[in-house]
């Protein structure tokens, strides 16, 4: 018979499990963008903030979430100023010649445009030469968007 204790611990583990899970599929989720945060959110606020899927709305075929219904009708009246670079892949493995997807904290907005990354040691990289690396970006990605 289990301890009291290993029952704890399981369960713990187990939650923890599920919640990665549910997490890893949330960021994973190829029409979901930005993990569900709200893109008008890296122009207007300190920080970027998770959407709500009862503020949402579809462009280019991914469903992005908003925070409030005022962003996502800033948003829908102009989603190219807020809808981030490169479908929200990850701007650094664009330029490097394929899709790979992003933490929604790892970003940066250059020239009022956002670009997102896969992790923050990845921003790192691609911070050392931005305007290059949007460059490269720029002339791959054409042939990957399709």
């Amino acid at each position: 018979m289990l301890s009291l204790t290993r029952l704890a611990l399981f369960a713990v583990f187990l939650t923890g499990s599920v919640f990665l899970l549910v997490a890893d599929l949330k960021a994973q989720s190829p029409d979901l963008a930005i993990s569900g945060y709200d893109p008008v959110s890296y122009f207007t606020g300190r920080r970027p903030v998770e959407g709500s899927a009862s503020h949402s709305t579809v462009h280019n075929g991914r469903t992005y979430h908003f925070a409030t219904a005022e962003n996502k009708a800033r948003f829908v009246g102009d989603p190219e100023r807020y809808a981030p670079r490169y479908d929200g892949y990850c701007a650094f493995g664009v330029a490097r010649g394929y899709k790979v997807g992003i933490d929604p904290l790892s970003y940066k907005v250059v020239d009022g445009a956002l670009y997102l990354n896969y992790s923050r040691s990845v921003q790192r990289q691609w911070s050392r030469d931005i305007p290059g690396f949007i460059a490269q970006a720029n002339a791959k990605w054409p042939a990957l968007k399709n």
